[in-house]
């Protein structure tokens, strides 16, 4: 039997994902799952019974509610559903599909918009933490054209601000999770960060790159997957994380010198897939660590001074800039707020279906 699910088929940052409203998702965990992988057409590489992308940075999903929590609007719920696989991920958050949060919540009267600006403060339930959006709502209403470009994106759209409220560790346990800013794992020197989202930085050179392979090259590289993924599952324990085997987390990032202005360039595995751009919230990790003395990275990076800073993470499509608020006391380099610009767009509306077995 064919079910129909209300679904919104959004572009947040630079992915894209169903939304749905939690309440119109079966309550069962399990049952909620199957209809998600029946809805974007997993398991198949092209998903071609469904209305996934056929990469992992498409085929995302979003379940959002109205919040009971004090000071909060909304509570969102990541899921990555796999492509060849018949598995979903709640393991980690995703700060694009966030992007697309606000809006969805206004486009859908969760939230009551104002006339200019609206506020959206969201609960993000993968990491237990906080985001405030602010949102361009003239007359009452979501705008998405606006002059605001971000590289991976084509055109230009209204910005939303996103400042993240209390991420660190939010899926370790600690920023750091081992307490240290360097550790030696497998015999390569590698920082565990976690400021939103798990991530393992390596230095290119110190897995015999120059840093600014393509991703073709890099995916092509089987040695060099094999020794990522050995590494991915070395530190998964370190970081709090279990057995990683069938997580969708730690992030792996090649860091090496900036080619392009920007604080550092990177490459990430995510974790099996090189990604197109760099994860939001693991832009917020990498800028977290290389502002960090002692930290993979940041003898190589080129930093901007002050204590509030723009710092540009480089990435195979261009950058990803981050906001960092250094802490008031100058011998703290750990940062007291991370902020970053996306953009969004409402593509679709309607009904999604899905065969119940």
């Amino acid at each position: 039997m064919q079910v129909a699910v209300p679904c919104m088929l959004m572009r947040g940052g630079t992915s894209k994902g169903a939304y749905f409203l939690a309440s119109d998702l079966p309550q069962d965990t399990a049952k909620r799952d199957q209809a998600l992988l029946g809805i974007m057409g997993s398991p198949d590489k092209r998903q071609i019974d469904g209305v996934g992308g056929a990469h992992p940075l498409t085929s995302k999903v979003a379940i959002i509610k109205k919040s009971a929590r004090p000071g909060i609007d909304v509570d969102y719920l990541f899921v990555q559903v796999m492509v060849e696989e018949a598995k979903v991920s709640t393991s980690q958050n995703c700060g694009n599909i966030l992007a697309g949060v606000g809006p969805f919540a206004i486009e859908n009267g969760l939230v009551q918009a104002n006339d200019g600006e609206t506020v959206v403060t969201v609960y993000m339930e993968n990491t237990d933490s906080v985001a405030k959006q602010r949102i361009l709502t003239p007359g009452r209403k979501v705008q998405y054209h606006g002059d605001a470009r971000i590289d991976g994106v084509p055109g230009s759209h209204a910005p939303i601000m996103i400042e993240f409220l209390d991420v660190a560790g939010s899926s370790c346990g600690a920023l750091f999770p081992t307490g240290n800013f360097f550790d030696v794992v497998n015999g390569l020197k590698v920082t565990m960060v976690d400021n939103g989202m798990p991530v393992v930085m390596i230095e290119a050179k110190d897995l015999g790159l120059q840093g600014d392979e393509s991703i073709e090259a890099l995916e092509a590289n089987t040695e060099l997957k094999k020794t990522v993924e050995a590494l991915r599952l070395a530190v998964g324990p370190l970081m709090n994380l279990g057995d990683v085997k069938d997580k969708t987390v730690p992030k792996m990032t090649i860091v090496s010198a900036p080619k392009a202005g920007g604080i550092l360039n990177t490459r990430s595995f995510i974790p099996h897939r090189v990604h197109d751009a760099v994860g939001v919230l693991a832009a917020a990790s990498v800028a977290t660590a290389a502002n960090i003395p002692g930290a993979v990275g940041h003898d190589i990076a080129s930093l901007p001074t002050g204590q509030q800073r723009v710092c540009e993470v480089e990435h195979p499509t261009g950058t990803m800039g981050v906001e960092v608020v250094l802490a008031d006391d100058p011998n703290d380099r750990v940062p007291k707020s991370t902020s970053i610009m996306r953009t969004a767009r409402l593509l679709f509306a309607g009904t999604a279906y899905y065969l119940e077995k």
